[in-house]
């Protein structure tokens, strides 16, 4: 099983370091000196080269291999200082300090998190002022997502309790995790004991969880293509509650975005959409999203739910 987001983005780091100074590496060699499998270190380069020294593209790394060696193409043009400007040395601060106060952080990753926040707000001066005004707070989901994560990196069997909604029922079971992965909402993909199959778990509706010692240990399963799990994950069914959403013409996306009974065309330009949602409150990030592009119209609840996080939102920006 491979290790967590967080062990994968140490070894990407300790990565481009070998391999600048190791041209035309062997990727069993690569391989064997990180301790994984070559199947990993192929992942860990298609990745590689969607990484560079800006947040808005250019510069990045020109990494590619033919299945036996690794070639790194412009290690000069990437080795410039980074100069960070002040919405990059914002976005980076406030990130930082968010996850810094995670539950179930390793307090090691903790400490060295804190180090390297103090230092950039050291080097980006005036920038890290603003960082200083904003702050992000995670749902309640983030204490299960750090068990979750810890369970995975350690290879330790999970606990928990959790709530159907299509049985109305809490049920509590043992489960081998085996990844992590968001699809609107953070789901754990794991291999459930009770059911002795492969089962995929919505982490807020995770009741109560505990970190087992006994060993995680999931059968030899082949990983699902995401997209096929993304698929499965937003289906609805005509059970669901509808909801009616108006858009204009700059919110025609919605109709290409979410499955949806009909889109009707409106006078000026825009569609009246009619879809339904297991969990209605989701699409209250969709119409904060929309902005003057788009409204609820029904349900009634939903819509006045949506003005007030709207309202929120902005008094809180105003603030």
């Amino acid at each position: 099983m491979a290790g967590n987001a967080i062990d994968q983005t140490r070894r990407m780091l300790s990565l481009v370091t070998y391999l600048r100074e190791r041209p035309g590496a062997r990727v069993a060699d690569v391989a064997r000196a990180f301790g994984i499998s070559e199947d990993e270190l192929i992942a860990d380069l298609d990745v590689l080269p969607l990484c560079g020294t800006s947040f808005r593209g250019g510069d990045l790394m020109d990494i590619d291999t033919d299945g036996e060696r690794i070639w790194w193409h412009n290690p000069d043009d990437v080795a410039e200082p980074l100069r960070l400007a002040a919405d990059e040395a914002t976005a980076l601060l406030v990130a930082a300090r968010a996850v810094a106060t995670l539950p179930g952080l390793r307090e090691g990753d903790r400490d060295a998190l804190l180090r390297a926040t103090a230092k950039l707000e050291a080097a980006a001066g005036e920038a890290a002022g603003a960082s200083s005004r904003l702050s992000v707070i995670f749902e309640s989901e983030g204490g299960v997502f750090a068990d979750v994560d810890r369970a995975i990196s350690e290879r330790r069997r999970l606990w928990l309790r959790y709530y159907s909604p299509a049985r109305d029922e809490i049920t509590e079971r043992e489960v081998d995790p085996i990844r992590l992965f968001a699809v609107g909402r953070t789901y754990m993909e794991a291999w459930c004991r009770l059911s002795e199959a492969r089962r995929t778990f919505r982490l807020d509706r995770v009741v109560e969880i505990k970190l087992l010692d006994d060993a995680s240990d999931p059968p030899p399963i082949e990983l699902r293509d995401l997209s096929e799990l993304s698929s499965a994950l937003v289906q609805t069914g005509a059970e669901d509650p509808e909801v009616v959403v108006e858009v204009g013409p700059g919110g025609r996306w919605v109709a290409e975005y979410y499955p949806h009974d009909s889109a009707d065309e409106l006078p000026d330009g825009g569609l009246r959409i009619t879809l339904r949602a297991p969990d209605p409150g989701s699409l209250r990030r969709l119409a904060l999203r929309l902005g003057r592009d788009g409204r609820i119209v029904s349900p009634q609840e939903l819509a006045d739910s949506a003005r007030d996080a709207a309202r929120q939102a902005l008094a809180a920006y105003g603030e």
